[in-house]
C-alpha cells in the first residue's frame, strides 16, 4: 500500500490593508495615541493579527500591505484605475506605518513595494514559497485573490471564519480559480474601478467563459456566441466586437503579478523572533492596554519582558 505524502506545511499570507482598512472603519475614533492622534485601526489590527497568531501558530507567515496606492504599474496602464476611491486620510497613513512595525515586531515578514499592489506581493511570494514545499492559505476575503489558487491552496476569508479551495471558488463565482482574471475582465471590478464590457454582468461572463474557458478563445470565435444558449447573445456577441481590446485592457488589470521583485534569500518566510525592543515601544506609543500587551508577550514568546 502506498503511503499518503504527509500535507504540505502552510504560509500564511496576510492581505494586511484589508484588515487595517476594516478596523480604520469598524474601531470607534476614541483610540489615541502618545502624540494624541488617532490609533483606531492600529488597535484593530493588533486585535486581529494576535487573534490570527494565537489561533494558528504559523511557522511561515507574511503581510502584505499596499503601498502602490496610486503609483502602481496598473496605473501606467489605465490611469482610472481605483480613481474612485478617495485618498487614505492622512491620520490612517500614519497608523500604517505602525501597523507595519508591529507585524515586523511579532517576526511576521513584511512585503510592500510602490509599484506593485498587496495582491502581487502575496502571489509573488506564494510562487516563491512552493518552491521550498510549502502551500499557501491567503487570508482574505478580496475574490481577485482566489485565482492564486492550486492544488491544496486555501483562501480564508478571517473575519466569517469561511475557506475555500480551488475546488470551491465555482460554487463561489461559477468560474474555475484560474478563469478569473478573464471572468473579471468580462463582467468588470467596481471595486476596482474597471469597467469590464458594458453589458456583460456575472452570469453572462461565467457562462461565456463554461463555453470557450478564456478570454482570448472568447473573441478569436465570437461569431459563434450569437448561437449560444444565452439570453440577449446577440447584443453580447456585438458588445465583444466592440470592446475586444478594453476586454484584453482589463484582464491585464485583473491578472495578479507572480513577478514581484522580492528578496528570494526570504523565502519561505519563516516567521522570525520578536523584537522586544520595538514591541515596548509601540505599547508606550500607542498606548495599548494591559490585555493587548499581555497578549503581544504571549504571542512573541516573551512572557517575562516588562512592557
Amino acid at each position: 500500500m502506498t503511503a499518503l505524502a504527509p500535507p504540505r506545511a502552510p504560509l500564511h499570507l496576510v492581505d494586511a490593508s484589508l484588515y487595517v482598512f476594516r478596523a480604520w472603519h469598524s474601531m470607534p475614533d476614541e483610540f489615541r495615541d502618545a502624540d494624541g492622534q488617532p490609533a483606531n485601526a492600529v488597535h484593530g489590527f493588533a486585535r486581529f493579527l494576535l487573534e490570527l497568531l494565537e489561533r494558528e501558530r504559523p511557522g511561515h507567515i507574511v503581510a502584505a500591505f499596499d503601498e502602490a496606492l496610486d503609483s502602481c504599474f496598473r496605473n501606467a496602464l489605465y490611469a482610472p484605475y481605483k480613481a474612485n476611491r478617495p485618498p487614505a486620510p492622512e491620520a490612517l497613513r500614519r497608523q500604517f506605518a505602525h501597523c507595519k512595525t508591529l507585524a515586523a515586531a511579532l517576526g511576521v515578514t513584511v512585503l510592500a513595494h510602490t509599484d506593485y499592489e498587496a495582491d502581487d506581493l502575496i502571489g509573488s511570494a506564494l510562487v516563491q514559497a512552493r518552491a521550498h514545499g510549502l502551500r499557501g492559505v491567503v487570508v482574505s476575503a478580496d475574490k481577485d485573490l482566489s485565482q492564486l489558487l492550486v492544488d491544496d491552496d486555501e483562501q480564508w476569508d478571517f473575519a466569517r471564519g469561511v475557506r475555500w479551495g480551488a475546488a470551491g471558488v465555482p460554487a463561489r463565482h461559477g468560474v474555475r480559480a484560474t478563469q478569473m482574471p478573464c471572468y473579471l475582465a468580462l463582467c468588470g471590478d467596481a471595486v476596482d474601478n474597471i469597467p469590464g464590457v458594458p453589458g456583460v454582468g456575472a452570469k453572462t461572463a461565467a457562462a461565456l467563459l463554461t463555453h470557450f474557458e478564456d478570454l482570448d478563445t472568447l473573441l478569436a470565435r465570437v461569431d459563434e456566441v450569437p448561437f449560444l444558449r444565452l439570453r440577449g447573445a446577440r447584443q453580447v456577441a456585438v458588445r465583444l466586437r466592440a470592446h475586444a481590446e478594453q476586454a484584453r485592457l482589463c484582464r491585464q488589470l485583473t491578472l495578479i503579478a507572480l513577478d514581484a521583485p522580492l528578496a528570494p534569500a526570504v523565502a519561505p518566510y519563516a516567521r522570525g523572533p520578536a523584537d522586544a525592543d520595538a514591541l515596548a515601544a509601540l505599547c508606550e506609543q500607542l498606548r495599548f492596554g494591559p490585555l493587548t500587551r499581555r497578549r503581544l508577550r504571549a504571542a512573541a514568546g516573551l512572557d517575562d519582558a516588562p512592557f
